[in-house]
């Protein structure tokens, strides 16, 4: 029996892109990006955005309701991690951080002219298969 994963579409921008989308998601400069995102109600999530975020919450909740919360503290923490993940972004679709194959796809070939340009360094598609995804090192444990 196969099983239906959700999937993700993630970009990593240059440098002054991801500055850009940022600080100012609706600079004119970003328009090629903005406009496929917008056709797919589409927004990004900037990674090491979403990291802190994590962190913020675990830290007021509890951190034992966050099982990534020191693993997600180190990384936010790590200069070398917060240069990579600062040109990192998800794309979200209709507020949703996952979606179904079929959006993914047509989010994905949408964006592949963009990857090399001036705005789109890497395109990449992820599936919610847990074999697929990276888990905890082990002192995160």
């Amino acid at each position: 029996m196969s099983e239906e994963w959700a999937y993700q579409v993630r970009v990593n921008l240059v440098d002054a892109a991801a500055k850009l989308a940022r600080k100012d998601p609706e600079n004119p400069a970003l328009k090629p990006l903005s406009d496929i995102l917008a056709k797919h109600h589409a927004k990004l999530r900037n990674q090491l955005d979403a990291f802190a975020d994590y962190v913020a919450a675990a830290e007021q909740r509890g951190e034992e309701n966050f099982p990534l919360y020191k693993w997600t503290k180190a990384v936010i923490e790590d200069p070398a991690k917060i240069e990579k993940h600062s040109k990192a972004f998800s794309i979200h679709v209709a507020g949703e951080e996952i979606y179904g194959k079929d959006v993914a796809d047509a989010l994905e070939a949408e964006l592949q002219p963009l990857v090399g340009g001036p705005l789109v360094a890497r395109l990449t598609k992820h599936d919610s298969n847990p074999a697929n995804n990276p888990q905890p090192p082990a002192q995160y444990r």
